[in-house]
């Protein structure tokens, strides 16, 4: 483990998840994520950022790098749906990463501003994400050169997308998730063994996604919690997470799920970590290491290619 992302460890358990303890005031939590993606976190050289509107209702954020001397692919778009636990968070707070990630794979990134509890209950957010999967089919973009991606919130959101389009719309080509939150529920034992270990979320604080973004309806919706849809061919999935995290048996669930509908998943499991560490590029260098393993994935897909189990990323030693 480097130093850098021990400090981060130390960091995340006196600051973030003690402030997330005791935080009760959304549009306060709100400014504060906004404040610290602007001040905090790092974007790579030549970031090039537009703010649009896809179907002219919904608001995005197109993310680019070296638009001018190296401009991406105008066929192929990485959909990105942000986390921030359903109330909290925008494409402006993940704008520095995704940038990394564009400049990683050469791939334009869209992020929907999708609508937030509590002034937007579910399942407002998830139809604003699949709107906007939609909207990309709708502007002539080949459904095998669109790859979703997410974190936390989001990432659940990935599968939340996949399950409600099965049916109704072609796949993309890919998706990949950090951490993502499948099961609002809350069953996976990790919640509980991973309660103390996890440097960053407070396990109890689960009552905001309930009150706020459920709003009295049924954890047991597949839209909620999409380890409860049976798919059917899912398509190549990549899962990023930390052992150490109480969403660990997230990512883990859902990989069985998948490959029980025949579908190909990547475990990139790495310890000590903490909740969607990716988002320290600049600062931590796991975080570029393990956007790289990222990277390699949508890149590889984009080519057309797969990845079997033999050549899938190992478990990393952070410690």
């Amino acid at each position: 483990m480097s130093w850098q992302l021990a400090t981060a460890r130390f960091c995340g358990r006196l600051i973030v998840k003690s402030r997330l303890r005791h935080i009760h005031d959304i549009p306060r939590a709100r400014r504060e994520f906004e404040h610290a993606s602007d001040w905090i976190l790092r974007a790579p050289p030549l970031a090039w950022y537009r703010d649009a509107t896809l179907a002219n209702t919904l608001d995005v954020l197109w993310v680019e790098t070296r638009p001018a001397t190296r401009p991406a692919p105008s066929d192929r778009v990485i959909l990105y749906l942000h986390g921030g636990g359903f109330v909290a968070g925008s494409p402006r707070t993940h704008r520095k990463m995704l940038a990394r990630l564009s400049w990683l794979t050469g791939t334009r990134v869209c992020a929907p501003d999708y609508r937030k509890a509590p002034e937007y209950p579910f399942p407002a957010g998830l139809d604003d994400c699949v709107a906007a999967y939609a909207a990309l089919l709708d502007a002539s973009y080949d459904p095998r050169n669109i790859i979703i991606g997410g974190d936390s919130a989001g990432g659940g959101l990935v599968f939340s997308v996949l399950a409600r389009i099965e049916g109704q719309l072609p796949a993309p080509r890919a998706v990949f998730a950090f951490s993502p939150v499948i099961d609002l529920r809350f069953t996976s034992p990790s919640f509980r063994d991973n309660q103390s270990k996890d440097p960053v979320l407070p396990s109890e604080r689960r009552d905001v996604i309930v009150e706020h973004y459920l709003r009295g309806q049924a954890a047991e919706d597949e839209g909620a919690s999409p380890i409860l849809h049976r798919f059917r061919s899912p398509p190549p999935a990549f899962l990023q997470f930390s052992t150490t995290e109480i969403l660990r048996d997230e990512s883990l669930r859902m990989a069985e799920r998948l490959r029980a509908a025949g579908g190909q998943v990547i475990l990139d499991e790495w310890p000590d970590a903490p909740h969607v560490w990716v988002i320290l590029d600049g600062w931590v260098p796991e975080a570029r290491q393990a956007l790289r393993r990222v990277a390699e994935f949508i890149t590889q897909q984009f080519r057309g290619g797969t990845q079997d189990e033999s050549s899938a990323p190992r478990p990393h030693a952070c410690g």
